[in-house]
């Protein structure tokens, strides 16, 4: 059964869900998005209702936006010897009207979807805005949409990462986008294969597109929404898991020469394992050395990075040129949130420049649950090393509250806490 991440889960589908957690009641899962015929809004759509994420929850999901004028529904169809599932987005005479840049970002920041899927689809028509400036001219969000204009491109880019997340998936990881050939026609008149949007998402996020072969799709594979929102949230990184069911979503060609679907699989992770734990990688540390800056920004660009994905943020004195005094600025995030943070830097701080490195890291089990204390239901984290508990330790903001109501000292109530939850879990 799909997972429903509460709202108040970290920015991006790549937040892990703690196994097992009591908030969520599933696993965090790996997936791989496997571009066989190409990838567009409706073939991601296809692909998580395919998986497992039933059309009404994901219409459900997506009615949390002010923005009306569309229907949803799915077929079974065949594509090459596939079983696959074509969403289809109805659009009525509002669904048709053409919107602007600013009336989809409104939509999403006005609606009351999680704040890692607002976050998310942001960055995608971010993503999308800079490509349309790129290929046809002018500033970014002045741009006229044409074929982006109408609410199936908000319903597009929203229901794929509401449906990603509603499957409980932690981190997509992609392969190379397939580059098609031959021609496509727009609204702009006959264009290559692979449309100059398209194209501006490939330069500008340096993703890895496969390029010729003789049983490659032929014509436009990959739409400018797609390629927006696989290259704002995937990792191209290879993904270690053992795979337990896959979905396939079609797009609306049927050719003879290859299957025109995107097929999402989800599975277990696979882990290295020793005495410290799992090590985990997806991760790219970001740092940068500022001098230049008031104090006050700081705390504020560590809001910002958070709520963009990032996993950590700190900051350590040092010493620069000239013998001035700096900060170093330094942040952890999964490696596809990573670009989305490092313009976050670049445009919030003084800096002229972000250096960015892969890491991995040894992770202990973790979870969060709830347990009956004396002095109330308190949630709190629960910390694992082999299945073995390490450390359980009461929630902040939970104890806070207990000791404002009892008048207790908060240091009181958290010891009381600690100590009775550590027995009822022992």
């Amino acid at each position: 059964m799909p997972c429903q991440t509460p709202p108040s889960a970290p920015v991006g589908i790549s937040t892990v869900v703690s196994a097992d957690s009591s908030l969520t009641g599933c696993k965090a899962v790996p997936a791989y998005l496997d571009m066989i015929g190409g990838v567009s809004g409706d073939m991601l759509l296809g692909a998580v209702v395919d998986a497992g994420v039933e059309i009404s929850a994901l219409q459900a999901e997506l009615e949390k936006m002010p923005a009306r004028g569309y229907r949803l529904s799915a077929d079974k169809v065949r594509r090459g010897g596939l079983s696959a599932t074509f969403v289809n987005v109805e659009l009525d005479k509002e669904g048709e009207r053409t919107r602007t840049w600013n009336e989809f970002t409104a939509a999403i920041e006005s609606s009351s979807l999680p704040s890692a899927d607002k976050a998310a689809a942001l960055a995608v028509f971010d993503t999308l805005a800079e490509a349309e400036a790129a290929a046809h001219g002018g500033q970014k969000g002045s741009t006229h949409l044409h074929e982006l204009g109408t609410v199936d491109t908000l319903v597009d880019v929203v229901g794929a990462i509401a449906g990603l997340r509603m499957l409980g998936i932690s981190t997509l990881h992609a392969s190379p986008f397939p580059s098609g050939s031959g021609s496509s026609r727009s609204s702009h008149g006959a264009l290559a294969a692979t449309s100059l949007a398209t194209m501006a998402i490939y330069q500008s996020k340096g993703v890895p597109v496969r390029a010729g072969g003789p049983a490659g799709p032929y014509g436009e594979s990959v739409t400018p929404t797609g390629a927006a929102v696989v290259a704002t949230i995937a990792a191209f990184s290879p993904a270690a898991m053992v795979v337990t069911r896959v979905g396939y979503g079609a797009g609306s060609r049927n050719p003879d020469e290859y299957p025109n679907v995107a097929g999402l699989w989800l599975g277990d992770a696979v882990g290295e394992q020793d005495e410290a734990g799992p090590l985990h990688g997806g991760l790219v540390l970001l740092e940068t050395n500022i001098d230049d800056m008031p104090g006050e920004l700081f705390g504020y660009v560590q809001e910002r990075l958070f709520e963009a994905g990032a996993r950590d943020v700190w900051f350590t004195p040092i010493q620069m040129k000239k013998n001035r005094p700096g900060v170093l600025l330094s942040a952890l995030a999964p490696a596809e949130r990573a670009g989305t943070a490092a313009r976050l830097i670049l445009s919030e701080t003084s800096t002229l420049g972000v250096r960015s490195r892969p890491v991995e890291r040894y992770e202990a089990e973790r979870e969060i649950t709830t347990v009956n204390t004396s002095l109330g239901t308190t949630p709190v984290k629960v910390k694992r090393l082999g299945g073995v508990i390490l450390e359980v330790s009461p929630e902040y903001d939970a104890c806070r509250e207990i000791a404002s109501a009892t008048g207790l000292p908060l240091r009181e109530v958290m010891r009381r806490v600690q100590a009775e939850a550590a027995e009822m879990l022992a």
